[in-house]
């Protein structure tokens, strides 16, 4: 698939660069307690090591804007600071290390506190991300629109990102998001068309893992797909590290991205003769740290598998208590199957370790 990039401006969040051609960025949201600053440095150092370029907290008091300086001693991932109602949260953040503010100026207080949450981001460098949902817009646009929909939303972030820009700054990105899929990808059409801030996508309140990855993956891959979007967030209910990794998958299945392994695994019929669900939930746990591009096969049977597991980089197709070990092509050997996923796991590992040593 040829996927031709909408053109934005260029902007940082401390050392990530977002827009302006940079790759599509990944990036979650921390579910701790800011003011818990052990258990936030150590979810952000999770996510981190699943692959999130850039991390949201909430600041929701003055002592999670005070405990963010803390956080940021402890981690050298881009902080955003989740700003709502006051003002003076967003710039005691600032202060204390944030590398961008996401802020809705619609709730921020009216355009005076806007523009004091403007005068330090100007002063300290950072970026600012104006977030409009559908669940939060002004009266004035509902009432013209008749309710929160694509072109209101739209609206929003123009009116806003307008004001600012008046104000002197443009290191800005911006998010419309809503809880359906189709209203969120006619918000960021439309506004892909009107203008060239970075866009952040994202479906918002998308659910659990199985509602919210399927919500997810349709509308930041038909956005994607279509060339909008520069940075994403896959908004689960429960783990962030979750997050992360549905968000590399959408990215690689689109190849805009690639990071970690690709799993190929059929889904099983009546020809299947192995435990080849727990085959592939026992080599994608074993995998899941790897940070390289590597394509692992996990083919159930004789009539799809070898075929498919020859298109791997490693891989195996099994039968009655037994399976074939692939590489490149080659069958390597022939493993009994409580052995496959050592065997499996072996190989690629020794392909990862290959590729290391001739670069």
């Amino acid at each position: 698939m040829d996927i031709q990039r909408k053109p934005t401006r260029a902007l940082r969040v401390g050392s990530l660069s977002i827009g302006g051609g940079a790759p599509v960025a990944v990036q979650s949201m921390c579910n701790t307690d800011t003011r818990d600053v052990e258990a936030t440095a150590s979810q952000i150092a999770r996510l981190e090591k699943a692959g999130c370029e850039l991390v949201r907290v909430a600041v929701p008091d003055m002592e999670a804007a005070k405990a963010l300086g803390e956080i940021r001693r402890r981690t050298t991932v881009p902080l955003v600071a989740d700003i709502h109602f006051d003002y003076r949260l967003a710039v005691a953040a600032a202060k204390a290390g944030a590398d961008g503010l996401r802020i809705n100026p619609g709730n921020i207080g009216g355009r005076e506190k806007v523009a004091r949450v403007v005068e330090v981001a100007k002063e300290l460098g950072l970026a600012i991300r104006v977030g409009v949902n559908a669940g939060s817009l002004e009266k004035d646009l509902l009432e013209k629109h008749g309710g929160p929909t694509a072109e209101a939303m739209v609206e929003s972030a123009l009116r806003h990102t307008g004001e600012i820009r008046d104000m002197g700054f443009d290191n800005l990105k911006v998010s419309l998001k809503a809880s359906g899929v189709p209203r969120t990808v006619d918000a960021c059409r439309l506004f892909s068309r009107q203008s060239d801030t970075p866009l952040h996508l994202g479906v918002t309140e998308a659910g659990g893992r199985f509602a919210g990855t399927a919500k997810s993956a349709v509308g930041l891959g038909i956005l994607l797909a279509e060339g909008i979007g520069d940075t994403l967030r896959v908004s689960l209910t429960g783990d962030p590290v979750v997050e992360v990794r549905v968000a590399w998958h959408i990215l690689g299945a689109l190849g805009i991205r690639r990071r970690g392994v690709e799993i190929i695994s059929c889904p099983t019929c009546g020809r299947t003769e192995i435990d080849l669900a727990g085959l592939a939930d026992q080599v994608e746990e074993a995998l899941s740290e790897v940070t390289e591009p590597l394509t692992v096969a996990v083919m159930g049977c004789v009539v799809n598998g070898p075929g498919e597991a020859r298109e791997a980089d490693v891989g195996v197709a099994g039968g009655r208590g037994q399976g074939l070990l692939f590489r490149k092509g080659e069958v390597v050997a022939k493993v009994p199957e409580k052995r496959l996923a050592e065997a499996l796991l072996e190989e690629a590992r020794r392909m990862l370790e290959e590729r290391k040593q001739s670069t």
